[in-house]
């Protein structure tokens, strides 16, 4: 396993791999991967191929009863380590089409295989077709493994200017899922984010343009696919021009269907073309497609029915315009979109009417939650038995699942021991050979957007002395600070009697802060923002901007330099405009201190490390902006004004 504090200490990764040739570069992918697809997908079934599959679709679903067939459509989660015997015997009885894997399921890499292995196999001591195990490892700020390959995260994929590192990324997610017992990933993100006030995509996307989404899209699918995993876009039919997160609240989109053609459901007619498995759906109001309303539970008024329940935008649209033969999975119910403003019952009877063909159910965090699993899935039963929902309907959905179980040798593989042998190629799998790829990758994303008066990298003297500051919007990252003064001098770019402070800012010490500015001979920046209030030094999110614009006056009336390196959302180097020298990370990951205990560490992104190490003159950035930067208002709002162009 990849360990925090060993992580970049060898000269091997710190040095040539930003210096070495493309071809040298490739040889990890090279080593892990036995075959390069040129499709998204495999490849396409001949006729009487495609008859066999069909042939035994059916004959598998002529032998299903309603329930099963139900059961099949529901896909849940036990968001626990360990499962309690009340859980297995529900995954006895119940046999779901698809289990998901969270941050709250994952200790270590034995668990976890342990823990699907648990899964599946209660699944078949009941009769269960094997079932889709998924997960969100999008790579970067979303990830659920602990000890496996963090990434960089799609926003730094697009920087790189080169697809082939999207698919080299999501080939080494892709790896280590297949040798742990996962067969299907929530992921790549299609989302286009063309709002920068946009709270929950973000840089979870590539870019602002359509033709980049699609580029590195189809790329990340192709790793997928090339490493065993299916892949699931998301979230249909688009996320990023919304300025309301769904998970907290009900979002609303007012473009019309022809925009939505022209922009946002570009990426994914792409990804259909290829041949994609599996879209999931967006809880987003499109009030100018579904004009269909419901009346609120939670408020009482009436708001649009969202793209996972519209039969206009999953059937009409998805199905019947764009020709999406796939599975629709919705995304997660319980988030409040749905939960706050439907009934349950209405949930269920709406998304599959709609055209949803396995439902992201309610998950259970103990004993007492797994009633409502089975609650959900047999109102899912009544609803169907009632006539408020078609058995055709339900049988259309089950024989999608099937179709896909079949082509990728799911439903053939029944064989779940966890051998002492699939542990041990696990271990020299994850976590392992993805940390060259990641790093070399996290090099060829940094963006240096501004350097002026050759504030970067920093040119060390003797007796200088360096401070690094974090707002306060990242202050759970100021442990890598510590890291990396750590590696450097492992390396010899500093010495033990160097200089090297770090801090954080907070509300009382902007005094302090800029007092050490200062004195220090060099200064840089960490900058964190996760959405627009970041920016304004008026709310809680984003107090630590205004330390910073006193920190880069005070040293400007001094005649010294400042580096700023921005290490989530990019928008913020509008925010901060007069710094010598710009850089651009594309994420971060917490770590608040580098623990003296090297059992207890865990992988992180490599984004924000190597942006710090390359003001060292360690590595040299590579990146070029993947979206338009925005000039702010007096008031700290984005406006129409593009500051910095995508491409720089």
């Amino acid at each position: 396993m990849r360990k925090l504090t060993s992580v970049l200490l060898s000269a091997a990764l710190l040095f040539p791999i930003v210096s070495c040739s493309r071809e040298e570069q490739s040889q990890t992918e090279t080593a892990m991967a036995s075959a390069v697809v040129e499709t998204a997908v495999p490849s396409e079934a001949t006729a009487s191929q495609e008859e066999i599959v069909n042939e035994r679709v059916e004959e598998i679903l002529s032998g299903m009863t309603l329930e099963q067939k139900v059961h099949q459509m529901m896909f849940m989660s036990f968001r626990v380590p360990e499962l309690s015997e009340t859980m297995l015997s529900c995954l006895e009885e119940y046999n779901f089409g698809g289990f998901i894997i969270f941050g709250q399921n994952v200790v270590d890499l034995e668990q976890t295989m342990d823990l699907i292995s648990e899964v599946q196999t209660a699944n078949q001591n009941g009769g269960g077709i094997p079932m889709l195990i998924g997960i969100d490892q999008e790579g970067g700020g979303v990830t659920r493994l602990s000890y496996g390959t963090v990434g960089v995260g799609n926003m730094a994929l697009a920087a790189t200017g080169n697809p082939d590192e999207a698919y080299a990324m999501s080939y080494v997610h892709g790896s280590e899922l297949e040798v742990l017992g996962i067969n299907t990933n929530f992921a790549p993100v299609m989302d286009i984010n063309n709002n920068p006030a946009n709270p929950v995509i973000g840089i979870r996307s590539f870019s602002d343009d359509p033709a980049v989404v699609s580029e590195y899209g189809l790329e990340f699918i192709n790793g997928l696919t090339a490493s065993g995993i299916i892949s699931t876009l998301k979230h249909f039919p688009g996320h990023g021009n919304t300025d309301v997160d769904s998970h907290t609240g009900f979002p609303c989109i007012n473009s019309t269907y022809e925009e939505l053609q022209q922009f946002e459901l570009i990426p994914f007619q792409a990804a259909i073309d290829a041949g994609v498995d599996m879209i999931m759906t967006a809880h987003i109001q499109y009030p100018q497609i579904e004009t269909g309303t419901y009346t609120s539970t939670s408020t009482g008024e009436e708001v649009h029915i969202p793209a996972t329940m519209s039969h206009t935008i999953l059937t009409d649209i998805l199905r019947g315009d764009m020709g999406f033969e796939g599975i629709v999975v919705t995304d997660a119910l319980e988030m409040d979109a749905i939960s706050a403003n439907f009934a349950p019952e209405d949930v269920i009877c709406m998304t599959i009417n709609a055209g949803a063909d396995m439902l992201m159910i309610p998950f259970a965090y103990d004993d007492e939650g797994v009633q409502t699993v089975t609650d959900w899935t047999d109102m899912a039963v009544s609803l169907v038995e009632s006539g408020r929902i078609e058995e055709s309907r339900i049988d259309e959905a089950v024989r999608r699942i099937l179709r896909v179980k079949i082509n990728h040798g799911i439903i053939d593989d029944t064989y779940f021991e966890v051998t002492p042998e699939a542990v041990s190629n696990a271990s020299a799998v994850v976590g392992q050979v993805g940390a060259p790829v990641e790093e070399r990758i996290a090099y060829e994303a940094l963006t240096l957007l501004q350097n002026n008066n050759n504030a970067f990298p920093l040119q060390l003297q003797e007796d200088d002395s360096v401070l690094v500051v974090f707002a306060d919007t990242c202050a759970s990252r100021i442990g890598t600070g510590e890291l990396v003064r750590q590696n450097l001098i492992e390396q010899g770019v500093i010495t033990e009697d160097t200089e090297f402070y770090v801090m954080a800012n907070d509300a009382e010490n902007a005094e302090e802060c800029v007092s050490m500015a200062l004195e220090a001979t060099h200064v840089i920046l960490v900058y964190r923002t996760y959405n627009a209030a970041c920016l304004d030094p008026a709310t809680a999110d984003g107090f630590s901007s205004a330390a910073f614009d006193q920190i880069i006056e005070a040293r400007h009336e001094a005649g010294l330099n400042v580096i700023f390196i921005s290490c989530g959302l990019p928008y913020d180097a509008a925010r901060f405009p007069d710094a010598d020298a710009i850089l651009l990370a594309y994420g971060s990951s917490p770590m608040s201190e580098v623990a003296s205990d090297i059992d207890e560490q865990t992988t992180f992104s490599p984004n924000l490390p190597c942006a710090l190490y390359s003001c060292f003159g360690v590595g040299e950035p590579g990146g070029r902006l993947p979206v338009n930067i925005p000039a702010l208002d007096e008031n700290y709002q984005y406006t129409d004004e593009v500051l910095f162009s995508s491409g720089n």
